[in-house]
This record gives C-alpha cells, sequence and structure tokens, in this order.
C-alpha cells in the first residue's frame, strides 16, 4: 500500500494535486507556510516504481499453461508504462515498472491484475527521475542545513 511519510499530508477529493502542509503532529515546527495547488491551473501526477514479485509456483503454472507473457502484455497495455525491467529478486519472478499515478485512486486498478492474475505480491514506491532529483535539490539543502550534523552541533 502507499503510505505517505513527511510532515505534510496530500489533501483534496483524493487528488495527488492538491496538497497542505499539515503540522498537527508536529507541534514544534512554525505552521505559517501553508499553500494549495489549484486544481484547475496545475494537472499533477507522481512517477512511482511498481515492483511486482510473482511466486515461483504462480509463475510456474503461468509459464507452462502459456498465459505469463500474454498475461503480463495485457496488463501493461492498460497501465502505460514509461519503462518496464524484468528479472529474478529473492527468487521470484519480479517486474519494475515506472509509471505515472495520476490519482490515489488509480492503486486498486494498477495492483489488482497482478494480485488475481499471479497472486503476486506489489510494492508502490515515488520515484524520481533525474530532472527531479535537480528540482529537489534546494529542498535537499534547506534539510541539511536545519537537519544535517552541522545543525545538531550548533543545536546541542
Amino acid at each position: 500500500m502507499f503510505t505517505h511519510h513527511s510532515s505534510h499530508a496530500l489533501v483534496g477529493r483524493g487528488s495527488m494535486c492538491r496538497e497542505r502542509l499539515s503540522f498537527a503532529r508536529f507541534p514544534r515546527i512554525d505552521p505559517s507556510p501553508v499553500r494549495e495547488l489549484d486544481f484547475a491551473a496545475e494537472r499533477c501526477s507522481m512517477r512511482c516504481l511498481l515492483k511486482v514479485s510473482i511466486p515461483v509456483k504462480a509463475g510456474n503454472t503461468a509459464i507452462s499453461d502459456g498465459s505469463l507473457p500474454k498475461t503480463i502484455e495485457s496488463i501493461l497495455a492498460d497501465l502505460k508504462p514509461e519503462a518496464a525491467y524484468f528479472c529474478d529478486d529473492h527468487g521470484n519472478r519480479t517486474g519494475f515498472i515506472v509509471f505515472d499515478l495520476k490519482d490515489s485512486s488509480q492503486i486498486p486498478a494498477v495492483a489488482e491484475p497482478w494480485f488475481l492474475a499471479f497472486d503476486a505480491q506489489v510494492e508502490f514506491h515515488p520515484a524520481m527521475n533525474l530532472e527531479d532529483l535537480k528540482k529537489a535539490a534546494p529542498g535537499i539543502d534547506r534539510a541539511v542545513k536545519s537537519y544535517g550534523p552541522s545543525a545538531r552541533r550548533t543545536a546541542a
């Protein structure tokens, strides 16, 4: 299941585009920097890395009856991923699939085909490409200045 572990919570009719900083659980943080993105002004999505692990028994059955490649091809045709790679991981047939998650309500539609077809284990991981990482640099720098080793030394 997709979880969000930071100081801000995603809000607004299930959309991942409308966000607001939430400080209810973090009383030491100044609640003044609240921001909301306008639904109409910006369409938002989140690049995700989907990890799909197919158990050996289910994979062997699907390979033997010829359904594995056809089913994967069908699921990927519906998902329209940016990229899809397949390998072994901890002894299971595993796919690493990069796609845009347009809304959190899309998670069941992405996961269920893998559950139903292969009894697969599915993980969703927010992911960045190099361009995204470059855009994140100011936030990383602020975190280092506020919480890095030198900030901890001056606070002590």
